[in-house]
């Protein structure tokens, strides 16, 4: 069969996006992996699904795969492609939409400067909830956080752990440039203590108002940027008392900027949304 799709990108986080309220779509992991293959399909990081919502009060379903073809719960890039996506193409008229995810509903506001504003909800910050193993660990306290020790190669690797809907162990490094992001990221992603495995931030704070952020995402390796991974760093610098709302994340691809007034107080990310081309693929039958 032959498969409408849109690519877009979020600061260098790029993604197929796909109506699948006006056409058939029902793929195999294995298909989706296909078409997010650089040198064999589309290529992205992610792919976003647009379907019917299954509440009357909601706009839009939304449903994410990562490039090794797993559904995941949340993308926060995706979810600013995702509403310029719906108004691009005709599907709404609204500039503010309500989508549900696997982790909840998010509410994306399209800026009359062109960015979208994602309202992405309140951080999971319980080690059970994100989920995380604490068994047999000892923490320590900074600020209002509480980091704990992971054993990466044999150092212990001090992380805050923070579920933006998906889970997220954050570190400080003195130079993201030179951090272990590719050698440590796979180890720390597939980490026995995180069951349903984890993208791993690597965090430099420059001021206040300001990191830069470098995330190795589950299920799709090191990204240009992270949207949930902007989300969780900036949660982990405000508990840990080094940053103070709101703050720019300078990413690999571009900088997004997120806002958190702390307790359960929603995060609120801003950042580009762009179109990159339109194109219509064939679908290989795969097992």
């Amino acid at each position: 069969m032959k498969l409408k799709f849109t690519k877009m990108h979020g600061a260098g986080n790029d993604f197929v996006v796909i109506d699948g309220i006006n056409q058939h779509v029902a793929f195999s992991a294995a298909q989706w992996k296909a078409l997010a293959d650089r040198r064999f399909g589309i290529g992205a990081d992610q792919i976003l699904v647009v379907e019917k919502p299954q509440t009357p009060s909601i706009d839009f379903r939304y449903r994410i795969y990562n490039a090794d073809g797993g559904e995941v719960e949340q993308c926060g890039n995706g979810s600013r492609a995702f509403v310029k996506f719906v108004i691009d193409k005709g599907l709404t008229d609204k500039q503010a939409i309500r989508v549900e995810t696997m982790s909840g509903v998010i509410e994306p506001v399209l800026e009359s400067d062109g960015r979208v504003t994602v309202d992405m909800g309140a951080p999971i910050l319980q080690p059970a909830d994100v989920p995380f193993s604490t068994q047999g660990l000892q923490g320590r306290t900074e600020g209002n956080d509480i980091l704990w020790p992971l054993d990466v190669n044999g150092k212990d690797l001090w992380i805050s752990v923070v579920s933006m809907g998906n889970p997220h162990a954050v570190q400080v490094v003195a130079d993201v440039e030179t951090a272990p992001v590719l050698a440590d990221g796979p180890l720390i992603e597939h980490h026995p203590r995180f069951p349903r495995r984890v993208n791993a931030g690597f965090m430099q704070v420059l001021d206040r108002h300001r990191i830069k952020l470098r995330v190795f995402e589950r299920g799709a390796g090191e990204t240009l940027a992270c949207g949930t991974g902007a989300c969780a760093a900036v949660v982990a610098g405000i508990r840990r008392g080094l940053l103070d709302s709101p703050v720019t994340v300078s990413t690999r691809g571009g900088e997004l900027s997120i806002a958190w007034e702390g307790g359960t107080a929603p995060v609120r990310m801003t950042g580009p949304a762009v179109t990159v081309f339109d194109g219509e693929i064939e679908i290989a039958q795969l097992d």
